[in-house]
């Protein structure tokens, strides 16, 4: 059985939704950003981490990417040979480096950086995630799913991307974007994943 550490709510989420799309029995160890429990985890401190056994993966889409090759039979990763993994990779490298990045970097600004060095950056954010929408409707080119017809990890991290987006109020200003999000946030599994970190 896998754990999935962290807090319900935040990235643990990714695995959470990742683990219920692949049928993988987990259980939940709750874990705070930077506790002296999440330590023991990544050194860093930093949530999520997946344990595997004696493997023990973090940072989130690195875990959706480990979980995806291992139950590769799911087909939630990557299409085969050399050029479908860096199809794979560039996806996640894209939600996880650019995409997120101005979620992140107002949600440091809001809540967890020390309060003296605190900037306001929500114009300077919202500029910068209107510039990631409009990058993602066209390297979605009018698909489905990033990978094309098939739903895979990377739309596990894309899709949590766009919850938390609309959590925090970013605006999608594109119909193409919202109607991925739409698509994707709607699946049964995230439902379920939801449902057991509320009960976690």
């Amino acid at each position: 059985m896998y754990l999935a550490v962290g807090s319900p709510g935040s990235r643990l989420t990714r695995v959470t939704w990742m683990l219920e799309e692949l049928g993988e029995p987990y259980a939940i160890v709750k874990a705070k950003q930077h506790s002296d429990l999440m330590r023991l985890y990544n050194p860093t401190g930093k949530m999520p981490a997946l344990v595997d056994g004696d493997v023990v993966v973090t940072d989130s889409a690195a875990i959706c990417a480990y979980l995806a090759e291992k139950h590769a039979d799911k087909g939630l990763g990557a299409d085969p040979g050399l050029a479908g993994r860096a199809v794979f990779d560039s996806w996640m490298h894209f939600a996880q480096s650019e995409f997120e990045a101005p979620m992140w970097n107002k949600l440091k600004h809001r809540l967890l950086l020390p309060e003296a060095i605190r900037c306001d950056v929500g114009p300077w954010t919202a500029y910068e995630f209107d510039k990631e929408v409009a990058a993602l409707e066209a390297k979605l080119g009018g698909c489905p799913y990033a990978l094309g017809d098939r739903f895979s990890a990377v739309d596990v991290v894309l899709g949590h991307c766009g919850q938390w987006a609309r959590g925090a109020r970013f605006e999608v200003k594109s119909d193409a974007v919202n109607a991925y999000f739409d698509r994707v946030l709607a699946r049964p599994a995230l439902a379920r994943a939801r449902e057991r970190e509320k009960a976690a």
